[in-house]
């Protein structure tokens, strides 16, 4: 895989925060707590702050549609870490929460997508920025609309479940550095 910090155009310097959005969902287990533990360990990583985390969702499968219904929200983060090496950190925490990619779609206990990286277009087999069907996916775009604009919305398959869900757990987030 090319390097993406070679691709990175002139207004994002290595070594600066950058702000970031994840997605992250789960649809089996304890749903909620993957969902705690993967922004928790995403906190405890060198070069990652939380700076904000979404009301909790609950979305209906899209895709493979005969499975559980997901938890959903979205997290901003600023970071210091490349594209390359904060796509890395999201699988370790994933393969660490057990998520096994057999099914497209399929069920997990835990999905981490970078959604945006500052401004940052992006086109690498491995990491396509922004997320190329974001823009398609309620699930994605309420939480995120909340984040950027403090709308919180709802449509006919994105469900609110709890606002300040992450809130009640942050005081954690310390322990964890």
């Amino acid at each position: 895989m090319s390097n993406p910090t070679d691709k990175m155009p002139d207004h994002i310097n290595p070594g600066k925060p950058v702000a970031v959005f994840l997605s992250l969902g789960s649809n089996l287990g304890d749903r909620i707590g993957y969902l705690v533990f993967a922004v928790h360990k995403l906190a405890g990583i060198d070069g990652i702050e939380i700076d904000a985390v979404s009301s909790l969702y609950e979305t209906d499968p899209v895709g493979l549609t005969e499975q559980p219904a997901f938890y959903n929200c979205v997290v901003k983060i600023m970071t210091t870490l490349s594209p390359d090496e904060l796509l890395q950190t999201c699988q370790a925490v994933e393969r660490e929460l057990g998520r096994e990619r057999r099914i497209r779609w399929g069920p997990r206990t835990i999905d981490i997508d970078i959604l945006t990286y500052g401004q940052l277009q992006l086109s690498d087999p491995h990491l396509i920025l922004p997320h190329p069907r974001m823009q398609d996916r309620q699930f994605v775009m309420i939480p995120l609309r909340e984040l950027t604009d403090g709308t919180i919305g709802t449509s006919a398959g994105v469900r609110l479940v709890r606002s300040e869900w992450y809130p009640t757990c942050h005081h954690m987030q310390n322990t964890l550095k």
